[in-house]
């Protein structure tokens, strides 16, 4: 059982937090979630865990505690983690540009205009450094999230971190010849730059990142059911994972006895990892004990309260940075730390949360958030693709903090 508080003895209405079952029935009743998972935890203790609905529709399997779920985007906390971890080791700085360790990407051209034989292209104005890779503001984009001439580049040339069974190091160096959407450091654009951390945390550090996540982080935590692929004894866990259909539907997208997870040899530090409430709960403490979790310490205090500031530029929000939103979620107010989301104002981004809070989410829907003014962390898990499908995350905040009494 993951459950160690009452609500009550946490600052947390029981009857409250009961609201979250219905409105998850809701979903799951009209077919339009498979099932799904939500965890809450306040001072470090995690006061409501609720399973609903199924893991796997086709065999009646229903969601469990320690189902395994596909975490997609919420890989990229982690992969984020690594890495600075390795700079804690004066390993390199920040604004170092990463051309110092991938050469290939040391005279990067930006796309002007055109298309084909007629693009024009221009050279960058500074180098991509570190930080930009952090922040999303290093001008690289994802080959499927639109239809500029830069995506198309990217999926014409192969640029897909998302192919289990490619190679890391070689879609790296395929990334490294195509064009970028803008230039360093002028626009924050959601991108694949969390996967090319995850290539960087390889050649500095000498390991492949499947081995540097568990040596140097999901061992150490504890985290003991995450990984890029899924072991066989661990199969009948898994759940499978479903698209939406133009009539509100489910069509199964990934099955757990069939699946691209079952064999992987790209490892993807920006979507490429399957864990549990329990494992990415330990994670998500670690973050909240500002680097450290049962005796154990993964990073500094400050390292950590210095990825979860706002690092845009003049202190502005994803909007200002031309990015006015993103999945289902508007970004007024909302800025970028290094490796996630960072609330600055409530008021302005039009929903309920604290300043300082920081969070993320995945493409099957899944998501988490810290709020280290509440003391609370929250964790939901379903697979639904795309996570725009629904306002999943915006309506589980609300029945989260509503349910807070102290």
């Amino acid at each position: 059982m993951l459950v160690s508080a009452k609500p009550e003895d946490v600052g947390l209405s029981s009857e409250r937090l009961d609201r979250i079952r219905p409105w998850i029935d809701g979903y799951i009743d009209a077919g339009k979630l498979p099932g799904a998972l939500v965890l809450v935890a306040r001072h470090g203790r995690v006061a409501y865990c609720l399973t609903r609905g199924l893991r796997d529709r086709e065999t009646g399997l229903a969601v469990e505690e320690d189902t395994i779920f596909r975490f997609y985007s919420m890989t990229k906390p982690i992969t984020s983690v690594g890495i600075m971890m390795l700079y804690e080791q004066g390993l390199f700085q920040l604004d170092d540009p990463i051309a110092r360790y991938l050469p290939e990407f040391a005279e990067m051209q930006v796309y002007v205009s055109g298309q084909g034989a007629d693009t024009v292209l221009e050279p960058a104005r500074q180098q991509i450094t570190f930080r930009h890779l952090l922040t999303h503001t290093a001008g690289l984009t994802y080959g499927n999230r639109g239809q500029t001439p830069v995506e198309a580049a990217y999926r014409a040339n192969g640029v897909n971190f998302a192919d289990r069974q490619s190679n890391l190091a070689e879609t790296a160096s395929k990334l490294a010849d195509q064009p970028l959407l803008c230039h360093p450091g002028e626009e924050w654009n959601y991108s694949v730059s969390t996967d090319l951390l995850g290539r960087l945390t390889e050649v500095i550090s000498g390991q492949p990142l499947d081995e540097f996540f568990q040596q140097h982080i999901l061992r150490p935590l504890g985290m003991v059911d995450t990984s890029f692929a899924i072991a066989l004894e661990k199969e009948d866990r898994f759940a499978a994972n479903y698209e939406h259909t133009a009539d509100d539907g489910l069509a199964l997208a990934d099955a757990p006895n069939d699946s691209v997870y079952r064999k992987v040899t790209l490892f993807s530090g920006g979507g490429g990892l399957t864990s549990t409430a329990g494992d990415y709960h330990r994670f998500t403490q670690m973050l909240r004990g500002k680097g450290a979790l049962d005796g154990v310490r993964l990073l500094g205090r400050k390292t950590v309260e210095y990825m979860s500031e706002n690092h845009l530029p003049n202190n502005g929000d994803l909007t200002s940075m031309g990015q006015p939103v993103h999945s289902e979620t508007s970004y007024d107010g909302i800025g970028f730390g290094l490796g996630f989301s960072v609330m600055l104002d409530p008021a302005k981004a039009q929903v309920i949360g604290s300043p300082g809070e920081h969070a993320w989410g995945g493409a099957a829907s899944t998501a988490f958030w810290i709020d280290p003014m509440e003391d609370m962390s929250v964790i939901f898990l379903t697979q639904l693709m795309p996570s725009s499908t629904y306002p999943l995350r915006r309506e589980l905040r609300v029945l989260t903090y509503q349910a807070l009494i102290e």
